[in-house]
């Protein structure tokens, strides 16, 4: 090919693309005026049904009627935002190609001409119009970019933040999740032939489709709607029944009732293996992965699990192991659309959920959290900001005197949050002189009133629960806090490895003693009966006097040990990170009892109900008992 060949053929290829440039900048500029005219998300036809809705909340017909058109909407919009995307990504590549093509002919066409010949207003011309081709591209490339970017984003400029919503999920039917919105009835809703699973197949295709997570029209109507009415007797009730005997006649947090590594439950079994199924009643596969503990309450064993695209909740039958339904923390505004980086030894789902037996209560990685009924309807969810944590928030939840009580110790600041645990609302919130912690909150009686005590870098402190006062603070941590406090008799035991073991007396905020030769990494200490025990990483369990600090045994088990001690029944359960769970008796001279495996590696702490243990392996949820 010569060079008038190809001088030809690059002025073909400039005088195509930008043919096509042009074109598709038309028809970018047509999206945009056609969908600023006819506004799918705002559509007038549809706020006169929810208006509609709001005045007949109860109308099945109206509520069919409204879901069909925001279908519609929906993908009407979303096919919008697909043809915005795709034009701008074409007229980008055109543009490319024009310039490109340009500039090989321009190059080409100086080397074959005459510069003597060509006579200076000639030489003016051709620049003038080079200018003029440019000017005139970057006009309608710029008219072009305008009018993508003033259209890929406006959902998000819909305020829903600014509406009062509520979104219920219906327990798992067939494997399905049935999601469903408004007042939950006893049955699926069923309106010309579509079931409620149908719904739900439905709303997971919309979502699939835009990778968003927002809330339907529908959903906030009759939220409104449900605003107006009172809230039910379920919830107002929760505080009332929730007393010091109810959970402990169940497993409803981290280490048990009040957080403090106690179990009141008796005929506890030692011996089983995993391998065999020696007295394994059951075991059930975990859907996601997670290091949140089981929490028990009558005949219901909640965990969750997180990936990057769903954070759930879980809940099982005690009995048999049926997984009953699954709770999806999704759909939450202020949530990230991408999850926080964290460690593969922390993850998504490292906090351990609570329950106060009318509802169950999670919290994630994202900062997002969520009320589930025994039921698996959501109740309420919200964003606390994205916790800003290199590991991971691992901080698990307790709830007391129906406030659901929150350590949330980041880099940026250390707080601890009350929320009302019927509906999510903010009851305190209490700036903390910590750093960032991956401890748990414990609550502690003193005086005839809880309070709640936190540890982290530097201060051990408590809390009042009913005003989020600080009562007292003691500065003796450091380092990057993991474990939670032991408390027995007055006296609070905090520990951190590289830092310090310390008995604080709650009255007189003075440190007992102290101790430095075996500390913790991530087993929180566990004291009872005049007795103190601590597990550290690298696999050492230590006895001590819990009044004096004397040493009573150690044993080096030669294992990792993350999992906490826990008492039950009269002994002391310890399990590494092999799944070994190691039972001694609780007292002052070492004596083991059994060790027996499980078959899966874990790093969580065992759960207890009467006659049973309920441990969470990498995959599985084992049940033992006899």
């Amino acid at each position: 090919m010569n060079t008038v060949d190809k001088l030809k053929l690059s002025q073909n290829v400039a005088v195509i693309s930008g043919l096509f440039c042009s074109v598709v900048a038309l028809l970018l500029l047509l999206n945009y005026w056609q969908f600023s005219k006819n506004d799918p998300i705002e559509s007038k036809a549809l706020e006169v049904l929810v208006q509609r809705l709001k005045e007949d909340p109860n109308n099945d017909g109206l509520k069919t009627e409204i879901r069909n058109y925001d279908l519609l909407a929906r993908k009407a919009y979303f096919n919008s935002q697909w043809q915005v995307k795709t034009g701008a990504y074409l007229l980008l590549f055109g543009a490319l190609v024009l310039a490109l093509a340009l500039r090989i002919y321009y190059s080409l066409k100086s080397r074959i001409e005459e510069p003597e010949k060509k006579l200076e207003n000639e030489i003016a011309s051709r620049v003038l119009a080079q200018k003029g081709i440019w000017i005139a591209g970057a006009v309608v490339f710029g008219l072009a970019i305008v009018a993508s970017f003033a259209t890929v984003d406006y959902l998000d400029k819909y305020n829903w933040e600014s509406l009062v919503f509520e979104e219920q999920v219906s327990p798992v039917e067939n494997g399905v999740e049935v999601i469903d919105v408004g007042v939950v009835s006893e049955e699926p809703e069923v309106a010309d032939g579509v079931s409620a699973t149908s719904e739900d197949v439905i709303e997971e295709v919309i979502v699939e489709d835009t990778q968003q997570e927002e809330l339907t029209e529908l959903e906030v109507a009759e939220s409104a709607a449900q605003a107006e009415q009172p809230v039910s007797s379920s919830s107002a009730s929760s505080a009332a029944d929730l007393t010091v005997e109810t959970i402990r006649n169940n497993h409803n947090s981290f280490r048990g009732p009040m957080g403090q590594g106690i179990s009141y439950h008796k005929n506890i079994p030692v011996q089983w293996d995993g391998k065999s199924g020696e007295n394994i009643l059951w075991k059930a596969p975990i859907p996601k992965h997670g290091y949140n503990s089981p929490v028990i309450w009558g005949n219901k064993v909640f965990i969750a699990g997180a990936d990057n695209q769903n954070r759930e909740v879980y809940c099982f039958d005690s009995r048999d192991g049926k997984l009953l339904w699954t709770g999806k923390a999704g759909q939450i505004p202020g949530s990230p659309a991408t999850p926080p980086k964290v460690t593969e030894d922390t993850g998504l789902s490292a906090s351990t959920l609570t329950t106060d037996g009318q509802q169950v209560y999670a919290i994630f990685a994202t900062g997002d959290v969520v009320a589930f009924d025994m039921n698996g309807n959501r109740v309420w969810a919200k964003n606390l900001g994205v916790p800003d944590n290199h590991y991971g928030h691992s901080s698990s939840l307790i709830i007391w005197d129906n406030k659901l009580l929150i350590q949330y110790d980041t880099n940026k600041a250390g707080k601890v949050i009350a929320l009302n645990a019927a509906t999510g609302d903010p009851v305190w919130e209490t700036s903390r002189q910590a750093k960032i912690s991956w401890a748990s909150p414990v609550l502690v009686q003193s005086d005839g009133k809880f309070q709640l005590v936190l540890t982290a870098d530097p201060i051990v402190a408590g809390y009042d629960v009913q005003t989020g006062k600080e009562l007292w603070s003691v500065n003796c941590m450091m380092g990057e806090v993991g474990p939670s406090v032991g408390y027995t008799n007055g006296v609070v035991y905090a520990a951190n490895e590289y830092a310090t073991l310390a008995a604080i007396d709650l009255k007189t905020r003075e440190i007992l003693w102290e101790n430095d030769m075996f500390l913790p990494e991530a087993a929180s200490p566990l004291a009872h009966n005049g007795i103190l025990f601590i597990a550290t990483s690298y696999g050492v369990l230590v006895c001590y006097d819990a009044k004096t600090g004397e040493e009573y045994w150690e044993h080096d088990v030669g294992r990792t040990l993350y999992s906490s001690p826990v008492y039950a029944d009269g002994k002391l359960f310890m399990m590494d990170n092999d799944g070994v769970v190691r039972i001694y008796e609780y007292g002052k001279e070492m004596k083991l009892i059994a060790e027996n495996e499980l078959g899966e590696t874990t790093g969580t702490t065992p759960a207890f109900a009467e006659g049973r243990i309920f441990i969470r392996g990498e995959e599985h949820l084992f049940c033992i008992g006899k």
